[in-house]
This record gives C-alpha cells, structure tokens and sequence, in this order.
C-alpha cells in the first residue's frame, strides 16, 4: 500500500517539507554552479512535487529494488538536480556525494537521470517517454498482480510530444487506474513561454483520451498531497497540473526562462544563498570534487529459468516462412512457461498481429497479449520497461520497429532492459509493397546500439531454436525475419541442416557447405539461393562453399579461417551494402591484413514495387547473378 494514507498533512510534516525544500533550493545551485551546467530553474519548480511524492509514495532507501514498491519516473530527467537533491536529503544516499560529484566524469549523478542512482526508475531526457515507461512498469505490476501505484512526473513542454498521446491512449485502453501524471507548469521551456514555443491543451488532450484532471497550486503540499490521494481513489488514470514558478524561491531567477539552463557565476550564487537563508558551499565541495567517491552499485537481474518447449522439424520438402515459425515457437513456450509465476510472457503488437504472427500467441493468452494500435513509440517504451522482469516481445515490420523506433530502442538499451524485438518484413524480400516498406538497413542501425545482439535465420528451423533461445537470455536482441516462404536449409546428404539436435549459440555460424574455391558468406533470405548458386557452380567444376552468418555483428573466428584460406569471400545480403553483414566481414578481414579476393554485393540503392525475385535480380542477388559474379571472378 501507498503512503498517502493520511486524510491531509499536519503542520509538522508541512513545515518539514518546507524546510527540506529551502535545503534542496541550495543543493540544486550549488551542484549547477559547481559544475558550471545543468538546468536549476526548472528543478526548483519541479522540487516541491518530487518532495511529496518520494516522501510519501511506497518507496524508501531500504526498497529502492522491492518488487512491490511504487514507481516514480521523472520524465523530465534534465530536473537531476531536484531529483538528486530530493532523494539526497530522503536518505537514498549521501547528499553531499550527489552535490560534490554532479556531472562529473564517472558519476553516476549525470546530467540527467540515470537508472544506477537508487531511487531513479528509468533513465530520462529525451521528452514525451516518461509516460510509456510508467505504463511499461504497470503493465508488469499488473501481470505480478502487484497492488503498486506508479507516479510519472513530467513537463508542460514535454506534452506536445506525440508518444505522451499515445501512452494516455493506452492507459485508458487497459485501465491502468494505478498512474498519477503530475505535471510541472511552469510555463517556461528554452525558448521562451510554452504558451509561444508551442501552445498546448494538456487539461483538454487528457480529457479526451478520458483521463480525469486536476489542478493545484504546484508549490502548496497540502495542496500536491491532497490532490495525489484523490486521484488514488478514482476509477481512471488521473493528470494533476500543478502550477509552479521557474526559480522558485530566488526573486531573480523566478519566471526568467534564461534559467532553464543557465547557471549562476559566483556573485549571483552568493546572493541566491543569502535568499534562501543558506550559507554559500562553493569552496567545500570544490574540495570534495576532487575526492573519491564509493558511488552506490545498483545491479539489474534477469535470470528466468525457461523451459524451451518442444522444437518443431519443418521438413526439406515444406516450405514456408520465418515469420510462422515464429509465430508457433513462442506461443508454444508461453504455453510451456503458462506457470511460471516469477517471469509472465507478455506480447506487444502495433496493429499487425496476423502478419507478425504473434497472433497465435493472442489466441492462447489474451490476457497477456496488449494491442497498441499504430502507436509504435510507446509499444516500444512499454515492451522494454515491461521487459526488466516480464519476458516481453515486441513484433513489428522493420521499418517501425527499428527504423521508426531507433530512440526508444537506444534508451531501452541504456536502462537494461531484456527486450526480444522480432521483426518481420525486412529487406527487399518485403517486395510489392515498396521502398517505404523495405527496411534494409537493420544492422547498421541496430550495430550502434551497444547492447542489441542482432540475428537474421536462415530457415524456419533457426529461426524455431532462436526463438526457444533468446526468449529467457538477459538483454536486448533482434530477430529478423523476410516475408516469403524459402525453402528449409539441408546438408549435403539431404537431411535438415538444423535438426531438433541443433542448439543456437549466438555468433556462431554455420558452414552449410563446404568450400575449396571461395565462400559465399550470407544470412537470411538470400541463404537458399547462395546454397543454390554454389550448387551449379559446383557443375561447372568450381567448388564454391556457403556460410551462414546469422549473428551479422559477430564473427565467427573458425569459419572465418575457412573462408579465408581459400582466397575468395564472397558477402552478399538483402541488406544496405555499406552497413551490413559486407561491413563486419571487411573490417575483420581488414584488421587481419586479408590478401585474397573479397567482394560485397549488398543493397545499393531503395528498391521499387515488383516481385522479390525481381529486386534481387536488380541487385545481384539472384542466383545467376552470383553464380556469375563468382564465375567471372574466377576466371580474372
């Protein structure tokens, strides 16, 4: 249960509140001015909420990890200073670490909001995600049967974000009545009045989407406090805007926007200290900055023991598509895992279940399995707060859930998250429905992400024991997948390359066939017809091998000396040529002083509408096409 228990503060607990407030005002000018950066005047409007919220939500210093604590995320994570401060003086830790160390090299107290600080939920800055984590968090408390309460606090400028309607659409959608969004007003952004930079009406857009509002006084605890108890009482989702003043409590930084982000020089600080009736710190913690510190280790677990249910053998005269196997590989572990109490399933879909496949999960566990509509942002925030203790997929067509979604994924990655994103419907295999719809450029995009593992099967097979694999490993990983039927990878004797026996172990791969000439070395779709351009060459007296390299950012240090020693590689993919699987293949090759023949055939421009085999074609993807680039090269 909460802590806001009490029918209203008594004079006590306010004039603490208020005392603790004039000591925070002089952390937060303290730490900006000591780092010569940092955002004071929205902090200090912004501190009288994070006082009464961490004072009295279910959270304490002892249970910054409690599964059963509520959650509080400060959307706005630019207000370090007032969260650091706040908590500081709550006794989540030292203040005068957070003070001394602010945006120091090494710190764990950076600019804005980081998860390894206790008490901070989710790592913020980039605006308007704020919301969906607290949705992602009540998601997972909701799939535990946790009684918790989540608290987002945010901004007035960050509202006009798209992904904060998307997230207020959600919540009402799945009556998650347990979120309170405080909203600092102060009226003030970069630029200027929010009124000007760009108006919004937050009461009516939350009205809409069929939250309740409220309004207070932003800088009155009795006020916060008895504005966050009622809404814990109501049968919806409630916005509480309270209105507040930039600078709050320093005559000359107040409703100046300048002091959005700008700090004081020494003479200003001396007399905002004197305002607030503090003595000026500048010089001890300028010593103390120099100290160091025991910064506190916060570690985030994810260790579900799964069982993998049964592997399905697609057999080498059936032919269909990754995406299906998918499909029936994880709702046959969720059913496998249906008792598993400690880690829940749970399924994101954005509108595209049937084509995603993850259809067949909804069926199963509708309870488990949440439709986002065509709200990609937030499916991708929720699927990943969701994924610190749920085992959460997030399914998608590439070009909205990497492409369209690259912030949310790299903000994921930052808060360790344990995502599965698989996305279907990636490369020119996506064919007729055209270059808006063709993501060729996954593995560039997902390589600079430090966290994402990235794997491209060859087979409904793989792509059967990748899903059996990944669903319970720790961290964030992508699975890709085209559109069409290909046909099942087998050995040279005829039977399935990835038999029931065949376990995925990430970054290595596979030599399907063995070479004496070259090696084609590929992924996904253009797998089969690298096996099939190998085999007529091999008529044409050119033993050609083929490797698959599933795991595009990994490289495989055996198979690569296999290749290697033949003198010919051969790197060919339905992916951006510069950025893919040819990228990672050149650059080890490069390092290892390589002297042989390499050649790269890859994507080199958008394709069109036409048939996949036409778009290959057009690229050099085709099986003649490679059997003719090899025969040439061999023949130079």
């Amino acid at each position: 249960m909460s802590g806001f228990e009490k029918e209203y503060l008594t004079e006590q607990e306010k004039e603490k509140l208020a005392t603790l407030s004039r000591l925070c005002k002089g952390d937060i000018l303290t730490m900006t001015s000591l780092s010569a950066s940092g955002h004071p005047g929205g902090s200090m409007s912004s501190l009288d909420i994070y006082l009464t919220v961490f004072s009295y939500a279910n959270i304490a210093p002892d249970k910054v990890d409690d599964p059963s604590r509520d959650k509080i995320i400060v959307s706005h994570g630019h207000t370090s200073p007032g969260v650091y401060a706040a908590l500081g003086r709550l006794g989540f830790f030292d203040i005068d670490m957070a003070v001394a160390t602010f945006r120091l090299g090494g710190s764990i107290f950076e600019g804005h909001v980081v998860r390894k600080v206790p008490g901070i939920e989710w790592g913020t800055g980039n605006l308007g995600q704020g919301l969906s984590a607290g949705c992602g968090f009540a998601v997972a408390d909701y799939l535990h049967k946790r009684d918790t309460h989540i608290f987002v606090l945010m901004s007035d400028g960050g509202q006009t974000k798209g992904q904060v309607s998307e997230a207020r659409r959600f919540a009402v959608k799945y009556g998650l009545k347990n979120i309170t969004v405080l909203i600092d007003y102060n009226n003030i952004q970069i630029s200027g009045k929010t009124d000007d930079v760009m108006p919004c009406r937050i009461c009516a857009n939350y009205r809409a989407d069929g939250w309740e509002t409220m309004e207070v006084d932003g800088h009155n605890f009795t006020e916060i406090y008895g504005a966050i108890k009622k809404s814990m009482e109501m049968p919806s989702p409630v916005c509480i805007i309270a209105n507040t003043i930039i600078g709050k409590g320093v005559s000359f930084m107040e409703h100046d926007y300048r002091y959005h982000g700008k700090t004081l020089d020494d003479q200003a600080y001396a007399k905002a200290m004197a305002e607030l009736g503090l003595e000026p710190s500048l010089e001890r913690y300028k010593k103390m900055r120099t100290e160091k510190w025991d910064y506190p280790n916060r570690k985030f677990f994810f260790s579900p023991s799964l069982k993998k249910g049964s592997a399905v053998l697609y057999k080498k005269d059936e032919k269909t598509d990754n995406r299906s196997a998918y499909g029936k590989a994880l709702a046959d572990i969720a059913k496998a895992n249906a008792d598993n109490k400690e880690y829940p399933f749970a399924v994101f879909d954005c509108d595209l279940a049937t084509s995603v496949k993850t259809d067949l999960f909804e069926k199963e566990f509708p309870e488990k399995f949440f439709q986002m509509g065509v709200q990609e942002h937030n499916a991708a925030t929720v699927a990943g707060v969701a994924s610190t203790d749920v085992i959460s997929f997030f399914s998608d067509f590439g070009v909205f859930g990497v492409d369209e979604t690259y912030n949310q994924a790299r903000l994921n990655d930052q808060n360790y998250t344990n995502l599965k994103l698989v996305c279907t419907h990636i490369g020119l295999d996506v064919g007729e429905d055209g270059k808006t719809h063709q993501c060729i450029d996954y593995v560039g995009t997902l390589r600079n992400i430090f966290g994402f593992k990235v794997i491209i099967p060859a087979d409904p097979n793989q792509t059967d024991r990748v899903i059996r694999k990944v669903a319970g490993e720790p961290g964030n990983w992508f699975v890709g997948m085209g559109r069409s039927k290909i046909p099942v990878v087998t050995k040279e004797d005829g039977a399935e390359y990835f038999g029931v026996d065949y376990e995925f172990v990430y970054g290595k791969a596979d030599i399907i066939k063995k070479g004496e000439q070259g090696y084609i070395i590929t992924m996904g779709a253009i797998v089969p017809r690298a096996i099939k351009a190998a085999e007529l060459l091999k008529e044409k007296g050119i033993n050609i091998g083929v490797i698959n390299m599933s795991c595009p950012l990994e490289i495989d240090e055996d198979a690569m000396r296999e290749a290697i020693k033949t003198g010919l590689i051969v790197t060919a993919e339905d992916h951006h040529i510069d950025t893919g699987l040819g990228a990672t293949v050149a650059m080890y090759l490069l390092e290892k002083k390589y002297t042989g023949k390499f050649i790269r055939r890859g994507v080199t421009a958008y394709g069109s509408s036409g048939a996949p085999e036409y778009l290959f074609k057009l690229e050099g993807l085709d099986v003649e096409s490679l059997v003719e680039l090899i025969e040439s090269t061999k023949k130079s």
